[in-house]
């Protein structure tokens, strides 16, 4: 069976259950955050079988973040208890009305956490050495490298371990607050040690200087693909020999964008698992991505096997016709 193993922090994840100032607030809801747990429960909903490597604290969100998980079918086998440091936590501050031009935004609370203390000697826990040498895909992203010096010395280790027959993605996952001050041609160096590089258009300025494909092709020489997500418009991957696809967005009714990003990188990644051509994953991550901008919460279900199959062997007219709402799959009249 082909296995996935995603590596990085997950975090409680703390919201006012009323959309008001955080300081006036009387409840507040927990969840889990994490993008590379997102991207392994995306995988695990898609049939692989799907691993979760990371650390956390001894405490109640620790234990709430592995719970989740297994609940969605990922195994946490490889997943270390500090007794010493805590889970990381973050705060979603929600738009006020008052300040309709703000936005939401995000108090994080993870220096020292658990996590962050992920080094090289962590890749000897026989659990986790285990799992990654058995992995068909190791998942990782630049949100890990920013988090301490030993989490980058950690990806570094995977990045430039021998592959033995398995891939290595890196999801970009640009985050300004975590790599202020910080160097970000380390970033680049480390996307150029993974076989298989995602980044969205809009991060691309900010973590490599361009956004422009040619350029950032020429950054990132190595990679066998390069896959740039232009938010509702397409997905576009290039691959070394400079064979260029472009697959363009559903028309998709937004319900909430949370975790379209990581559903995207599962539905695109598990499809290069399968044996899917560059066409058929990039649909296939548009069709994650679309399954969860039209529910709530970080993920959608895929539609059954045989819908899905449809709609990855459409034509390009028939794709294009296509509109998601409500997690439902329908073709517009006219178009």
């Amino acid at each position: 069976m082909l296995s996935a193993v995603c590596v990085g922090e997950t975090m409680a994840m703390l919201t006012p259950v009323q959309a008001v100032p955080l300081h006036l607030a009387t409840e507040l809801h927990c969840g889990i955050g994490g993008a590379e747990s997102n991207v392994a429960m995306g995988f695990a909903a898609m049939g692989l079988d799907t691993h979760w490597v990371s650390r956390v604290g001894h405490d109640g969100f620790g234990t709430r973040i592995l719970d989740d998980l297994r609940d969605h079918g990922v195994g946490v086998t490889g997943v270390e208890v500090d007794s010493a440091r805590p889970t990381g936590v973050y705060v979603k501050v929600p738009a006020q009305e008052s300040d309709p031009d703000g936005g939401s935004s995000v108090l994080y609370y993870r220096q020292g956490s658990a996590a962050s203390a992920m080094g090289r000697p962590f890749l000897e826990n026989p659990a986790v050495a285990s799992l990654l040498e058995n992995a068909s895909l190791i998942h990782l992203s630049g949100i890990t490298a920013a988090l301490s010096p030993e989490c980058l010395d950690l990806l570094e280790a995977l990045l430039t371990a021998p592959r033995n027959g398995r891939t290595i993605s890196f999801d970009v996952n640009w985050r300004a607050a975590l790599w202020a001050g910080q160097d970000r041609v380390v970033l680049q160096r480390l996307a150029n040690l993974a076989d298989v590089v995602l980044v969205g258009k809009d991060e691309a300025e900010p973590a490599f200087g361009t956004n422009d494909e040619a350029e950032l092709r020429r950054l990132l020489p190595d990679p066998k693909v390069l896959v740039i997500k232009n938010e509702a418009i397409s997905a576009i991957s290039l691959d070394r020999s400079g064979t260029r696809e472009e697959v363009p967005a559903l028309s998709v009714s937004v319900v909430e964008p949370v975790g379209a990003g990581d559903s995207f990188a599962a539905g695109y990644l598990s499809g290069l698992l399968y044996g899917l051509g560059q066409k058929e994953s990039l649909r296939r991550g548009h069709v994650a991505a679309a399954c969860t901008l039209t529910v709530h919460g970080d993920r959608g279900p895929l539609p059954p096997a045989e819908q899905l199959s449809a709609i990855l062997d459409s034509s390009d007219s028939e794709w294009a016709a296509i509109h998601v709402e409500g997690g439902q799959f329908n073709t517009r009249t006219g178009a």
